[in-house]
């Protein structure tokens, strides 16, 4: 029994846990990580008082929120919602639409061209490092203070990742439709029409409502930076410190949100199941 042990231990010694030498290297691999984590603790000025004083000063604030109120201005606070809703349904809506003929051009199965299909996708690589805050930050400056700086941010920073998205989904559709079409009679721009886009149609647009939903959130933030929007009215009410109003803002910024993802949720889940 004993030699049946030793034998197949040496035959497959993994089985039978790690070696001494594995144990030291996860030992020195878990020093090493835990080195780091203390150093970027160090580093980012991390204390337990600090953390402390933070926390006591977050509940102040939470305290300060309750009861939540409309204020007097609860107009203008209806209108930066619907503003925001709006920046995040046209810059969806736009990039969507400039995706798509990106995505058939970075598709693998439909663009054969390796030099355009790669310098395409190196481009978008490069669009989706910028994020879309940085993008609003630059679009205040050239065009000035307003929503149209926020679209013109969703709208560029969504088509990169968009057009990837829809690339991906291009080259996972069943080559047999397109070549029905083909021996049919019809020719390249029949098959991507008729054979192609049919099937990637309902996962374009399932992901295009998603992104708006997602927008709707990022239109927030992009507002404080002046790319107008409910963001410009939460941060002029943190200025002045109405932490009640900010609350309400909050508050309505969830069931919009809660609101739209439903609705959207709902035309996803019948396109999806009438592709399927």
């Amino acid at each position: 029994m004993t030699a049946n042990v030793a034998m197949w231990r040496d035959r497959m010694p993994a089985a039978f846990g790690a070696t001494p030498v594995q144990r030291a290297i996860r030992a020195a691999g878990w020093a090493l990580f835990l080195a780091w984590l203390a150093g970027a603790l160090w580093w980012f000025g991390f204390t337990p008082q600090r953390l402390w004083n933070g926390l006591s000063g977050l509940a102040t604030i939470v305290r300060l929120m309750i009861p939540p109120s409309p204020g007097e201005l609860w107009v203008e606070i209806l209108k930066g919602m619907a503003e925001s809703v709006a920046m995040a349904f046209l810059g969806t809506v736009m990039a969507a639409l400039v995706a798509v003929p990106l995505g058939f051009l970075g598709a693998r199965n439909i663009v054969t061209n390796v030099l355009l299909r790669f310098s395409l996708r190196r481009l978008l690589d490069g669009f989706r490092g910028v994020d879309q805050l940085i993008w609003a930050l630059a679009y205040v400056r050239a065009v000035g203070l307003g929503p149209l700086a926020g679209v013109l941010a969703i709208f560029t920073a969504d088509i990169a990742v968009l057009a990837k998205l829809y690339a991906e989904a291009i080259e996972n559709a069943e080559r047999k439709q397109a070549e029905g079409v083909v021996a049919a009679g019809g020719g390249r721009l029949a098959a991507i029409r008729f054979g192609v886009l049919p099937q990637v149609a309902p996962v374009m647009l399932a992901q295009a409502l998603y992104f708006f939903e997602s927008n709707t959130r990022s239109a927030a933030i992009l507002g404080v930076v002046g790319a107008g929007g409910i963001g410009l009215q939460i941060a002029e009410r943190i200025r002045v410190r109405h932490w009640d109003e900010v609350a309400f803002i909050i508050i309505l910024m969830i069931v919009t949100v809660a609101i739209i993802d439903a609705i959207s949720g709902r035309i996803r889940r019948r396109l999806i199941g009438a592709r399927a």
